[in-house]
C-alpha cells in the first residue's frame, strides 16, 4: 500500500522543505490539492527538491484549463519527476467553474469523460506527432513539432478522476487509471456498495481488469496515546465531516450508512451561520464509521484492517495538521508500505 500526504495550498518557497521532510519521514509521495493555489507548480518544485518522491494532483480542476494545457503541464512534471507523477482531475462545482473561472460546466460527468480521453490523446500526440481526438465536447486535431513537448523517457502519466456518485465511478473505471475517493467516502459500506462494483462495471466496459485501477483513498485519522490527544482530533474531524457533509449530492453516503437526515440537519445549521452546530451533527457513531481512531502503535494495523483490501493508495488527510507529529505519521506510512 502506497501512503501519501495530503497537502494544503502553500507558498512555493515552502514546498522544497516539505518534500524533503516527506521523503525522509518515509512517505511514498505528496498529493497536492487545488484551492487558492494551483497544484502543478508545487508538484514541479517537489520533483526537483526530492527526487524519487511520488507526486500527484488531488485534484486539479479540469474545466479551468484546456485539455492540451493540462496534458502539456502533466507531461513536463512527469519528465521532471522521472515518471513519478499522477494527474488527478475533478470537476469542481458550477459556481466556481462559471463565475470564478469563466468556463463552461454543462454536463460535467460526460464532459470530464471526454476531457480525460482528450488529455490521453495529447499524450499520444507528444510521442507520435499526430493529434486526433473528436469527442462530444473537445475536438483536437492540430499539432506541429514547434508546439509539441516531444517524447520523454518515461511512461505517460496516469490520469485519475475524482468521483462520488455511481455514474462517475463507472466512468472512472472505464476511461481513467484510477479514482480519487472523496474524504467523506471512507465509510466501508459506501466503498463496497458503490466504489468497487461501479469501478468493475466501467473496467469491464473497456475490457480491463480492476487490477489496473488505483483506488486513492484519503483517510481521516484520530490518533493519540491518551484520550485527551484523541479528543482534540475528534473535534477537528467533526468539523471536516460537517463541512463535506453539507453538500446535498453527498447526502446519500450518510443516509445509506445509517445516518439518515444528517446532511439536512447540517445545512439547517449552516444557513443559520452556526458552525459549531454543524459540527455537533457529527456524532461519535459518525466518527467510528467515517474515520480511523487508534493509538500511534495501532494506527497502521487499523488502517490496513479497514482498507487493505480496498485502497491501493492511502492519503493521510491529517498528517500536516501538526508538523510536530509529522515524523510519527511517516513511521505509520513506512509500516503500511511494507
Amino acid at each position: 500500500m502506497h501512503v501519501d500526504v495530503m497537502t494544503t495550498p502553500q507558498a512555493l518557497n515552502t514546498i522544497g522543505e516539505l518534500a524533503g521532510r516527506a521523503r525522509a519521514a518515509g512517505f511514498s509521495g505528496l498529493l497536492f490539492t487545488e484551492a487558492g493555489r494551483t497544484p502543478f507548480l508545487s508538484a514541479a518544485v517537489a520533483a526537483q527538491a526530492a527526487p524519487g518522491l511520488e507526486l500527484s494532483t488531488g485534484v486539479a480542476v479540469a474545466f479551468a484549463r484546456s485539455p492540451f494545457v493540462t496534458a502539456a503541464t502533466a507531461w513536463e512534471i512527469q519528465e521532471a519527476s522521472g515518471g513519478r507523477f499522477r494527474l488527478g482531475l475533478g470537476t469542481q462545482v458550477r459556481t466556481h467553474i462559471v463565475r470564478r473561472y469563466g468556463m463552461e460546466f454543462e454536463h460535467p460527468g460526460p464532459r470530464l469523460r471526454d476531457y480525460v480521453l482528450a488529455v490521453k490523446a495529447c499524450f499520444a500526440a507528444f510521442r507520435t506527432g499526430k493529434l486526433e481526438h473528436r469527442g462530444e465536447f473537445y475536438n483536437l486535431d492540430f499539432i506541429t513539432p514547434q508546439w509539441s513537448a516531444g517524447p520523454i523517457d518515461a511512461p505517460d502519466p496516469k490520469v485519475d478522476v475524482a468521483a462520488v456518485n455511481p455514474w462517475m465511478l463507472r466512468m472512472a473505471g472505464e476511461v481513467a487509471d484510477g479514482v480519487h475517493i472523496h474524504p467523506i467516502g471512507g465509510e466501508v459500506g459506501y466503498l463496497r456498495r458503490h466504489v468497487l462494483p461501479k469501478l468493475a462495471e466501467g473496467a469491464a466496459k473497456s475490457g480491463r481488469s480492476t487490477d489496473e485501477l488505483a483506488v486513492i483513498l484519503p483517510v481521516l485519522t484520530i490518533v493519540g496515546d491518551t484520550d485527551a490527544e484523541r479528543e482534540r482530533e475528534r473535534e477537528l474531524v467533526r468539523g471536516s465531516l460537517s463541512f463535506y457533509g453539507s453538500t446535498p449530492n453527498y447526502a446519500f453516503i450518510f443516509d445509506e450508512a445509517g445516518f439518515e437526515g444528517t446532511t439536512a440537519r447540517i445545512r439547517e445549521k449552516q444557513k443559520a451561520g452556526d458552525f459549531k452546530g454543524m459540527a455537533a451533527q457529527i456524532t461519535d457513531d459518525h466518527l467510528a464509521a467515517f474515520a480511523v481512531e487508534s493509538t500511534w502503535d495501532g494506527l497502521a494495523d487499523a488502517i490496513r484492517d479497514r482498507y487493505g483490501n480496498i485502497a491501493t493508495r492511502v492519503v493521510l488527510y491529517n498528517a500536516l495538521a501538526d508538523m510536530e507529529r509529522f515524523e510519527r505519521y511517516g513511521e505509520v506510512a513506512q509500516r503500511l508500505s511494507r
